[in-house]
């Protein structure tokens, strides 16, 4: 069996989708991806919440840097390279913060701007020496100023996952974890024919084609019905004949009735997944806006494990707050971020309600909660009722 898994070409293909039978999913299941936007004049492509900047032939970091108007060594820094470095052409590197939305190209010392000082410098010594009437002055057609780059345009529909790659992270676990194809990894980061990736990368995560075909379903739709469907309801015989009057005997009235004790109903909540704190809901889903719920609670309180799974991941956002996400029997993936003291590691196996964090100290005490399906946000609430 080991033999076999190390004779593979590309990434295992751990759920086993295409391995039963003569029935295969692979194909629909790992390459329903789209492609990478393009990039505008001075290469850049511009999400609602960040941007990312696509190196041309020859670039260097300080080359993108000077070209969208931003500090080359701030650009360098925030993604781990230094100014000089080479990349390749269509690899991506990720923004600090938004570029200017207008530049300028010209001179170094103030880009786009006309030295007035040296065209007049110029036209005078011109006039002293070419005029044919001393004391007449000649006049040259200046070319006109550079035009201003019109503001980027933001890309409509959902915003990629961007995702910083720590250490002992490759292309390939990174794409099993977010059930993306490696090559369309590579294709949407420009990496090499190697995949090879750096501690501190930002990669781009690739969108899910929606046009793309579904996997099959287990059960069939159509055997699938509302509630009360099928069926007719009987007309009750009280509703076109009034029930006969009934006298009761005063012995029977008399008789005591037995004293039954009926206990309280007790079941588990049949809610899929259980609220990871118990708290209040501050910022509801919002599609492409706000990816999840923020439930704030106080601080310190426990964080929960929202259903059973196993820790794919424990990262950090760029302001190095920590992130956990949890994948489930079902392909589901739970996100929690703004935790803190972390109680589970990597590969552990956790069950619904148990303490995975807590929230953060400070005024700002709440926890961000996403359900995905796959790469894809869906609405919390759902699962949660």
């Amino acid at each position: 069996m080991l033999g076999l898994i190390a004779a593979c070409e590309g990434p295992l293909d751990y759920d086993l989708r295409g391995q039963i039978g003569a029935f295969s999913t692979s194909n629909a299941a790992q390459n329903a991806t789209t492609g990478r936007p393009q990039a505008d004049d001075r290469g850049l492509i511009t999400y609602p919440n960040y941007q990312v900047a696509v190196a041309r032939r020859g670039d260097t970091v300080a080359d993108i840097a000077t070209r969208i108007g931003m500090p080359v060594d701030e650009v360098a820094r925030f993604n781990g390279v230094q100014a000089g470095d080479r990349l390749r052409p269509g690899e991506v590197l990720a923004l600090p913060r938004r570029a200017p939305e207008q530049v300028i190209s010209g001179s170094a010392a103030n880009p786009g701007s006309v030295d007035i000082e040296q065209l007049a410098g110029s036209a005078i010594e011109g006039a002293a020496t070419t005029s044919p009437n001393p004391g007449s002055v000649t006049t040259t057609q200046l070319q006109p100023a550079p035009s201003r780059i019109e503001k980027p345009e933001v890309q409509d529909g959902p915003e990629p996952v961007r995702h910083r790659v720590a250490r002992g992270e490759t292309a390939y676990t990174v794409s099993r974890l977010y059930q993306v194809p490696v090559k369309a990894l590579a294709e949407w980061n420009g990496l090499g024919s190697d995949f090879a990736i750096r501690e501190g990368q930002y990669l781009l995560i690739p969108l899910k084609d929606k046009s793309a075909p579904a996997l099959a379903s287990p059960v069939a739709a159509s055997a699938v019905t509302v509630p009360g469907q099928g069926t007719t309801t009987p007309t009750p015989p009280s509703s076109t004949r009034p029930l006969p009057q009934e006298t009761v005997a005063a012995a029977a009235e008399a008789q005591a009735l037995p004293d039954i004790e009926v206990p309280q109903p007790s079941r588990s909540s049949q809610a899929a997944m259980s609220y990871p704190v118990q708290g209040k809901i501050i910022r509801t889903y919002s599609k492409g806006k706000n990816d999840g719920i923020d439930i704030a609670a106080n601080a310190g309180a426990p964080v929960q494990a929202a259903r059973s799974g196993t820790v794919a991941a424990i990262t950090a956002d760029s302001n190095k707050v920590p992130i956990i996400v949890i994948r489930h029997d079902d392909k589901l993936l739970t996100v929690y971020a703004n935790v803190d003291n972390i109680a589970i590691k990597k590969g552990d196996r956790v069950k619904r309600g148990q303490t995975i964090a807590t929230l953060r100290s400070g005024d700002d005490a709440y926890v961000h909660f996403e359900v995905r399906d796959g790469f894809d946000s869906v609405d919390p609430l759902p699962y949660l009722q």
